[in-house]
């Protein structure tokens, strides 16, 4: 079974989302024979209390749990976080957080953030962060949210070893300490790879540390699966990398 790590729900602040409610995010996965999928709510990476994105998320999703996987976002810089992380953990049924410093103003390495990453580790949930959510070329005028510094990442999971990180939409990791230095961090980052390079993670990282997203449906699917068949590994290897792998990780 195909289990993308990289879905979205609602409305993103500066372009129009097409397939963006649940049954129509369903039918996108279905025409690509994606069973599950983990989601997170769009509109609450711009909403100033990003809460309330993640209560539509969870009324969204109410009937659809059996393929949809919710993951909360969680802005550390704002008032009373800790309350709605475990709202959303006791009411809502989160298996992860995803974080957005970029448009969240804080650091990857600010203290926020090391309590938000802290926080998650004692719920057992993973930490999500993306390399980026859109091209920064394409931004909107008055949003300045560059793509987040991977060795800066690599540095706060080396800082919280007990903790398992996911890292989305990133560019360049090859170039980055989670490939050059693999062999001394952490084992607790998994990557995904829909902005391409699966082999370089597959060889430093290891199969099992290698999970699929496409980004739907911000992005079109087709590119991850590209990078799937251009891959030169068996279908036991390639089904570690398009399930079964994050299955484990969320213990779903």
């Amino acid at each position: 079974m195909i289990f993308d790590c990289n879905a979205y729900l609602g409305n993103f602040f500066s372009r129009q989302i097409r397939n963006n409610t649940a049954p129509e995010l369903l039918a996108v996965m279905d025409e690509n024979e994606i069973g599950r999928a983990v989601v997170g709510s769009l509109s609450a990476i711009m909403y100033r209390n990003c809460q309330m994105g993640n209560e539509e998320l969870a009324a969204e999703i109410a009937d659809y749990r059996d393929r949809l996987v919710p993951f909360a976002v969680i802005n550390p810089a704002y008032a009373d976080w800790e309350y709605d992380l475990d709202w959303c953990v006791n009411e809502m049924g989160i298996r992860g957080v995803r974080a957005y410093p970029q448009y969240h103003s804080y650091g990857v390495l600010d203290p926020c953030c090391k309590e938000l990453v802290q926080a998650c580790g004692e719920r057992k949930l993973p930490v999500t962060f993306f390399g980026r959510q859109e091209d920064y070329r394409q931004s909107h005028q008055k949003v300045d949210a560059p793509d987040l510094a991977l060795n800066d990442l690599a540095q706060l999971c080396s800082e919280f070893p007990q903790v398992n990180f996911m890292i989305l939409e990133a560019i360049g990791h090859g170039a980055s300490r989670f490939v050059t230095e693999a062999d001394t961090l952490p084992k607790n980052s998994y990557i995904e790879f829909s902005r391409g390079g699966v082999d370089e993670l597959v060889s430093a990282l290891g199969v099992e540390r290698v999970i699929f997203g496409t980004g739907i449906p911000m992005k079109y699917p087709g590119p991850a699966f590209v990078c799937m068949e251009l891959l030169e590994a068996s279908d036991e290897v390639k089904q570690q990398i398009f399930g079964e792998n994050l299955a484990k990780l969320l213990e779903v």
